[in-house]
């Protein structure tokens, strides 16, 4: 028996589809307390098995450098790829490091989903992982926290030390040219370079006064 009250699905085909198979592959978050997990979305998947930028095809590995057009990018990236070269066993794909990082660790670097995946995801990477960088005092003061073994943690250290020089020297000379667009020696040392700068401060001041 027909019902007035029956309602027709008219979505096309291809929204059918893809909610139906929404429906099998989505996952609820769980919550306890202050304590919860996120949704498990198509999205996830998508990372997994066809990540679309650096950040994610290395994003088992924990926080990773995003904006692959910028300095501070083109600093860690090094360190990035030697991490995966440490981490990723040779026989297992990129793909199922990022399966556990989702299902074991919530694709996340405090929550844990599950134990058991967590703690494979863990192992089989040996703890290496990023698990923040940022700057601090200046644009240039690079601070990395990342687990690993030594090589890992000089290297972390190595970048550091050279970004901050290399950023304090830019500092130096963007001052020094709006006192001098004329100046010609940007090889020179930080410490000359600072030197350089109070004396033109320094006369700059005397024509004032």
């Amino acid at each position: 028996m027909n019902s007035k009250f029956k309602l027709k699905d008219n979505r096309p085909l291809k929204v059918k589809v893809l909610d139906f198979l929404e429906s099998l592959l989505f996952w609820k978050g769980r919550k306890i307390g202050i304590i919860h997990t996120r949704d498990v979305t198509l999205d996830d998947f998508r990372y997994i098995f066809f990540p679309k930028k650096f950040h994610e095809k290395y994003g088992y590995l924990g926080a990773m450098p995003w904006n692959e057009d910028g300095q501070l990018f083109k600093a860690m990236e090094p360190l990035v790829i030697f991490m995966d070269y440490k981490a990723k066993p040779k026989w297992c794909p990129r793909w199922f490091l990022r399966f556990l990082h989702v299902f074991g660790s919530d694709k996340s670097i405090v929550r844990v989903r599950n134990r058991t995946l967590h703690n494979l995801h863990r192992k089989l990477t040996k703890g290496i992982f990023m698990y923040d960088y940022k700057t601090k005092w200046q644009w240039y003061d690079l601070r990395i926290s990342v687990s690993g073994d030594k090589q890992i943690q000089d290297l972390a250290d190595d970048i550091e030390s050279v970004y901050y020089r290399k950023g304090q020297k830019q500092d130096l000379l963007d001052v020094i040219y709006k006192y001098n667009p004329a100046f010609d020696e940007p090889y020179w040392t930080t410490k000359e370079l600072a030197v350089y700068l109070d004396d033109l401060i320094d006369k700059k001041e005397e024509n004032e006064n």
